[in-house]
């Protein structure tokens, strides 16, 4: 038996001991983790919150997969944003607005205004050589892709999924042979753009020939692709998906288009679901009651999601890393202290029509200046305000040590010329009803500053013919000239005793000349000449005033001041409105002013209302006179009971906000009451009352696809009341 001495024996002893110690050392091969975050609109939010649980354990993930909402979380995420700060950003946009995709009134140019005051947005068809075209989606997404820009930090530099340090995966589809189109490269907004497109609501965006909507109606939990992409051990799979409607619920054209893709889905959902194994983790929050359209609820939808994944914390805790090592991992992935560069130069790109120096007036980046996420969100929905365009981006790009700011306006591919409608239908216990079809050609960019052409025709109960030129002087359309010429046919009631007695015919041709300015967007003055051939004659009833045939001209100048942030319904801004006509040949001028204003407290909007009406030199002719009566004109009275010279008119209102209408449609519901007062100097009908007049109106109204819709009741004092109803663009 061998004998080893002492020393020996300690020596080796001391060795195994050593070893067994490195080897405790060395650190424990943590599994792959894949994170699969699934589509479901609003329902999206709910991911937040399992990644604060996620967080809170310290759950590393090796790479992640997203699909529409999903990819916007999981873009977001790999871009370096912490759960914390995306529950912050989701808190601090506007919901409401997110899928409008025009600025507030306010921020729009003067001309395109006019064209929303006079027609409905929603009927802009295109009419092309190869026929009609239409927008692509309820909403172009301008909003939406400004709030991507924003939430991963565009202004900061162009970011690549490519060069993510957490390999990303965004999943889309081709709408046009239904293929699935996943991009790990490119542009990371563009991406989460093209995965939330969902068909008939967003449009499309178009990338390498494709048209690619929401990846949901091929790939909706791409558990496949974390499983490829990072060859995951362990996938994370997050379901937020919306369940299928019940028959009874399904009755309408939104809610079967709405089932369809909600089937479509769940059935690619079911394939995905199958790849699990038992090592993975389905995790899968109660959304009871959320819808995909619930984005305001996001905080609450976070909140479920964070509940999901804490109730699957045993499962989830050996995945859990020492602090160290989480640490490590995070900061690889967090962008903490990167600032948006100095730019070099500007780049306006991609104009076939606009001229340049039209973007260019919206644009406060300078060379040497640097990129603020809110100035170039407002410059660039300005410049989305025009009309022109179909959307209106910004990258910013570093090429050769230069820092470029590149915009790109993307002129609508259904424009130039476009066809528009309106419509108008009003009826009143004290009027008969009326109804009126508007339709217009509208011709746009006709030469590089920018002129326009519009014929319209309106038929009903106001029968006219309109010519319409406008050519700006300069590249950024300050200054302009106009002509427009027109025939009008119409009719006026005469009142007496609170009865009609009588209608006359109203026949006008007119030609008109002005010069104007554009001031800023704060609105337009113009001046020129009037030219006019009216004619005033008894069609029924009891001759109340002379029949009039006269021809005359005049200098005309108006004033149109409008910072309303909505066109009909506003919560806040004012308007003013200034309209002077002087002409010696009839021997009378003619003065309209008006005034107005909104401010809201929450979902109460207090408004008001000043206007006047008179002839500063002689007297307003009856055929060319004031009035008063109709909705918030004198609500108790029917609509032009009233007529005369030196009219005064007051109003203050309030009205409650009781409902929205759903994504896309910019409007409320609101429940109204005003107070009225008014007083005619001279009075052409009803002349035995006078002295100040008094209404009270109450009203259900809103903004509707068919334009400002009043439903409501008119009251005054003097025993007059008046029910009406009013529908559309006048």
């Amino acid at each position: 038996m061998l004998k080893f001495p002492p020393l020996l024996i300690s020596l080796v002893a001391l060795g195994l001991w050593g070893a067994s110690v490195a080897q405790a050392a060395e650190p424990i091969a943590r599994p792959r983790i894949g994170l699969v975050l699934g589509g479901g609109g609003a329902r999206g939010a709910a991911h937040i919150g399992v990644l604060e649980v996620l967080e809170k354990m310290r759950i590393p993930v090796d790479c992640v997969a997203g699909t529409s909402m999903g990819a916007l979380v999981a873009g977001a995420y790999a871009a370096g944003m912490s759960p914390a700060v995306m529950r912050r950003e989701l808190a601090r946009a506007d919901w409401n607005d997110m899928f409008i995709d025009n600025p507030d009134f306010s921020e729009m140019s003067y001309r395109n205004k006019a064209n929303l005051r006079n027609y409905l947005p929603g009927s802009e068809t295109g009419i092309t050589p190869d026929g009609a075209k239409y927008q692509s989606g309820v909403v172009a997404g301008q909003k939406i892709k400004l709030f991507f820009n924003q939430l991963v930090r565009a202004n900061q530099g162009e970011i690549n999924i490519g060069d993510l340090p957490l390999p990303l995966s965004i999943i889309a589809t081709d709408i046009g042979n239904g293929d699935r189109v996943v991009f790990r490269e490119g542009s990371l907004t563009k991406a989460m753009r093209a995965s939330m497109s969902v068909p008939g609501l967003l449009a499309p965006v178009e990338h390498q020939g494709r048209k690619l909507v929401d990846g949901g109606l091929v790939d909706n939990v791409p558990i496949g692709e974390v499983r490829e992409r990072c060859k995951a051990d362990v996938v994370i799979a997050v379901n937020v998906g919306s369940p299928l409607m019940k028959p009874e619920e399904i009755g309408s054209l939104l809610t079967v288009s709405g089932q369809m893709v909600n089937i479509l889905t769940e059935q690619n959902v079911t394939r995905s679901l199958a790849l699990l194994t038992v090592d993975d983790i389905y995790i899968k929050p109660d959304l009871e009651g959320i819808t995909a359209g619930d984005f305001p609820r996001h905080a609450e939808t976070a909140d479920r999601g964070r509940a999901a994944a804490e109730a699957l914390m045993p499962s989830l805790q050996h995945l859990s890393q020492p602090e160290p090592v989480y640490l490590a991992w995070w900061k690889g992935i967090e962008v903490t202290s990167r600032v948006s560069p100095r730019i070099d130069e500007v780049e306006i790109i991609g104009l076939k029509r606009v001229s340049p120096e039209l973007v260019q007036r919206y644009l406060h980046a300078t060379n040497g200046s640097t990129i603020r996420p809110t100035e170039i969100n407002r410059d660039l929905l300005r410049m989305y305000g025009d009309g022109y365009y179909e959307s209106v981006d910004y990258t910013v790009l570093t090429q050769r040590e230069r820092n470029i700011l590149r915009v790109t306006p993307i002129e609508k591919s259904w424009g130039p010329d476009y066809l528009r409608l309106a419509l108008n239908l009003e009826t009143s216990t004290n009027s008969p009803a009326t109804f009126g079809l508007r339709a217009a050609y509208h011709k746009t960019l006709l030469n590089s500053l920018g002129a326009e052409f519009i014929t319209s025709v309106d038929v009903g109960f106001t029968n006219r013919l309109l010519f319409d030129f406008y050519q700006p002087l300069d590249r950024a359309q300050r200054f302009f000239v106009s002509t427009a010429a027109g025939v009008q046919q119409s009719h006026m009631d005469i009142y007496l005793d609170d009865q009609r007695v009588a209608n006359y015919a109203t026949k006008e041709a007119a030609v008109s000349v002005y010069a104007g300015m554009n001031i800023g967007l704060l609105g337009q003055v113009r001046l020129g000449w009037l030219e006019r051939d009216r004619r005033f004659e008894l069609d029924t009833g009891i001759r109340s005033l002379p029949n009039f045939s006269t021809r005359f001209g005049g200098v005309r100048a108006t004033l149109d001041f409008d910072q309303f942030d909505r066109m009909y319904f506003p919560t806040r801004g004012w308007s003013s409105r200034i309209q002077y006509f002087d002409s010696r040949e009839a021997g009378y001028s003619r003065l309209d002013a008006e005034a107005m204003a909104a401010v809201s407290f929450g979902d109460t909007v207090f408004n008001g209302r000043l206007a006047y009406t008179g002839s500063p030199n002689g007297r307003l002719p009856g055929y060319d006179a004031g009035s008063l009566g109709g909705f918030r004109n004198m609500s108790a009275y029917a609509k032009g009971q009233i007529i005369g010279d030196d009219i005064s008119y007051v109003s203050l209102g309030a009205e409650q906000i009781i409902g929205r209408l759903p994504l896309g449609l910019r409007g409320d519901m609101r429940l109204g009451i005003a107070l009225e007062a008014a007083k005619a100097g001279f009075r052409y009908t009803e002349q035995g009352s006078s002295g100040v007049l008094n209404s009270l109106a109450v009203y259900l109204g809103g903004e509707t696809p068919f334009g400002p819709s009043y439903l409501g009741f008119g009251y005054s004092t003097s025993g007059v009341y008046n029910f009406f109803l009013s529908v559309g663009v006048k």
